[in-house]
């Protein structure tokens, strides 16, 4: 089947190969999803109509009283015998994933996940590693990795994005939904505006990283954030349509990612900030926000990066000249103060990804000097981020770095260093390659300081 040339419901996408004019097919093993009002009746139904007798329920213990005894109640009440882990290890790393292992049945065929994004992600990933299938009962929307086909849990002391796969059926009881803290629910539609700037990341890595670009994906996620973005007057009176169409929309760009084959148009700059402090907050024992949140601040600062950028006269002498001068051994130095006892894994990324060294950063200045009126144009286009702030600020959600903590000092960090936890081309690699960033930083971190904002 062909690959839509217009944005469709969600629906539209799930376990059907697409054939795309990008070269690509497009698929997301996701065999149904259901939201709305009473919809958490529906899980004895997919249990049984899928052909599984024992499911294992992964739960924490509130999530377990906000959806999981209900879930456990319905499929004994339908026949079933199913087992619950109420997790205590919710480090969600090595332990956590031991625990999930030594507690699951030996008959176990079906895992479902009752709760919001650690919990679904050690899912997605325990289910994998057990050559189990799975199912997700959500019960708040504040991130978009529902549908995801990867699984984020500590490793080493770092996020990582690890190898899984998607969850068979994902079931949103609006009732549920509507009954999770505000804060869960805005920290969603945050993540969602996330793509604002990792769309123009992509749009821009196409051009000076020559990065693969599918049309198609990025429409459908243009389409169905600048949707949401009207509903926000909406979802500030709470409505339960509006949370469920934010659970639509999330479930959409989690499954953007099976359906292009990685996170690429739904993460960017704006995410490698968020992992970076959670990177930190996770040596100093505390979380500076909720994961959505931290994308809302992120975003807001990597909009404010590419204005300033689209605005500079460039050097591309002096960029070159900054290349020939790497020095990766003072490069490493700073990545053991920034990121602590996580260095050696950003180490250990840099040497197999070579995005900074000399060699492929003169090429790239090459392809952005030869292209750069049309670097300039989509960084000028870009979102203004004085506009999404107040937004931002009006539904109640953290969009300054001193709303979550974040000091003048990390945020200098941040901005020189957030890019090496993964191997994608952003703004910040753009404005690396151009020998700017702590110019950049500078200015920034001024502005920020000037409109009280850090």
């Amino acid at each position: 089947m062909k690959m839509y040339e217009t944005s469709q419901s969600v629906e539209k996408y799930l376990n059907v190969p697409l054939e795309c004019s990008c070269g690509r097919t497009h698929f997301a093993p996701i065999k149904a999803v259901k939201i709305g009002k009473g919809a958490l009746n529906s899980l004895p139904g997919y249990v049984r109509d899928f052909g599984y007798h024992r499911p294992y329920i992964l739960c924490d213990k509130i999530t377990y009283q906000v959806a999981g005894q209900r879930c456990q109640q319905l499929l004994e009440e339908a026949g079933f015998a199913p087992t619950v882990l109420i997790i205590k290890h919710l480090g969600f790393d090595e332990a956590t994933l031991g625990e999930i292992v030594i507690n699951k049945p030996d008959d176990c065929d079906l895992m479902i996940g009752v709760g919001t994004g650690s919990i679904t992600d050690m899912l997605r990933y325990s289910s994998f590693k057990l050559g189990l299938p799975c199912f997700t009962v959500c019960t708040g929307a504040p991130m978009d990795g529902f549908s995801a086909s990867v699984g984020i849990m500590n490793v080493d002391n770092l996020k990582a994005t690890m190898p899984a796969h998607s969850t068979e059926v994902i079931i949103g009881d609006t009732d549920v939904l509507a009954g999770a803290p505000y804060r869960m629910t805005i920290a969603g539609f945050a993540d969602l505006i996330g793509k604002l700037s990792a769309l123009t990341d992509w749009r821009v890595a196409v051009i000076a990283n020559e990065d693969h670009y599918c049309k198609q994906m990025d429409t459908l996620v243009s389409d169905y954030v600048s949707d949401i973005m009207g509903k926000a007057g909406e979802l500030k009176n709470r409505d339960p349509q509006a949370i469920g169409d934010v659970m639509n929309a999330l479930l959409l760009t989690g499954a953007v990612i099976s359906l292009y084959g990685n996170s690429r148009p739904i993460s960017g700059a704006e995410h490698h900030m968020s992992h970076y402090w959670e990177v930190l907050g996770d040596q100093q024992g505390r979380s500076f926000a909720m994961h959505g949140e931290q994308v809302a601040v992120g975003t807001v600062l990597a909009l404010m990066v590419e204005q300033l950028l689209g605005g500079m006269s460039i050097d591309f002498d002096a960029a070159r000249q900054k290349a020939r001068l790497y020095d990766p051994e003072a490069w490493k130095a700073e990545i053991h103060r920034a990121y602590g006892n996580a260095a050696e894994a950003i180490i250990q990324l840099e040497e197999t990804a070579d995005k900074n060294g000399c060699a492929g950063r003169l090429e790239r200045i090459d392809r952005i000097q030869a292209r750069w009126p049309e670097i300039k144009v989509l960084l000028d286009n870009a979102y203004p981020w004085e506009k999404l702030r107040d937004m931002l600020k009006d539904l109640g959600c953290p969009c300054d770095p001193k709303d979550i903590g974040i000091t003048p000092a990390v945020l200098k960090d941040t901005f020189l260093y957030c890019k090496e936890t993964r191997d994608r081309y952003t703004v910040y690699q753009l404005a690396w390659d151009l020998g700017v960033m702590e110019e950049l930083a500078d200015r920034v971190i001024h502005r920020l300081k000037q409109e009280n904002m850090l």
